[in-house]
């Protein structure tokens, strides 16, 4: 009898390469953004699909502000089109979605867009999906120390006797396991100031495809990759 695949609980992903995968189809960067979107709504239905529990994507960081105005407007644009495309396919699909990062610098509209498909969706019991936007994590572990420094002041906590665990409360993604796999698309092997404190422990897999091209077979080969390296290690 074929052995049953072993799921990681919670993926993480790095969306990388939109923009030489459109360097490479001889189109602008911004459609290389739109490819990367589209393929996104996809593996989310597939993640949702095989039974994932957490899947967090990287979709905009505290650096990107400092690429051009014209590509940081783009993406604008794409991200208010298709967060609302996502709230569709996240409540046909029992999804759950979150947003991780300072939401704060987006918009009015947009914040009000992250803040509509959270509440809608936030009933929903299937997968959780995590957006990371203007997220990196030097800035969401500064966030977390001033929120136990504050904790410190009021009298609430005395510094020694912070663990981990409150640590851990402190960021963005408390309450959330962490990721077992942390996937790379486009060949970058680097961090990229992603979920630093989250990623310990977590298995780390890096492939060539750009992210529009990163399908379901790139997805399973990564938990089977996953799958191979804990029976070798013996998990955590």
């Amino acid at each position: 009898m074929e052995e049953q695949r072993r799921m990681p609980r919670h993926v993480a992903v790095i969306l990388d390469g939109n923009g030489r995968w459109a360097k490479e189809h001889g189109v602008p960067r911004k459609m290389g953004h739109k490819a990367g979107c589209e393929n996104l709504e996809r593996i989310v239905e597939d993640a949702a699909r095989i039974g994932l529990e957490y899947f967090t994507v990287y979709g905009f960081s505290t650096e990107n502000w400092k690429r051009s105005a014209d590509e940081v407007g783009a993406l604008m644009t794409l991200f208010r089109y298709y967060i609302e495309r996502l709230r569709k396919i996240a409540l046909a699909n029992n999804v759950r979605v979150l947003s991780i990062g300072d939401r704060m610098k987006f918009a009015p509209d947009l914040v009000a867009s992250l803040n509509r498909i959270e509440k809608e969706t936030k009933d929903c019991t299937g997968m959780t999906f995590i957006m990371a936007l203007n997220y990196g994590a030097r800035d969401e572990i500064t966030r977390g120390v001033r929120k136990l420094a504050e904790e410190i002041k009021a009298g609430d906590l005395q510094p020694e006797d912070i663990e981990e665990s409150d640590i851990s409360s402190s960021l963005d993604t408390a309450g959330i396991p962490d990721p077992d796999l942390m996937i790379r698309t486009s060949g970058e092997e680097r961090i990229s100031n992603f979920l630093l404190w989250q990623i310990a422990y977590s298995e780390l897999y890096f492939t060539d495809v750009y992210w529009p091209d990163f399908n379901l077979d790139e997805l399973l080969r990564a938990i089977d990759e996953y799958e191979r390296r804990n029976r070798r290690f013996g998990g955590r």
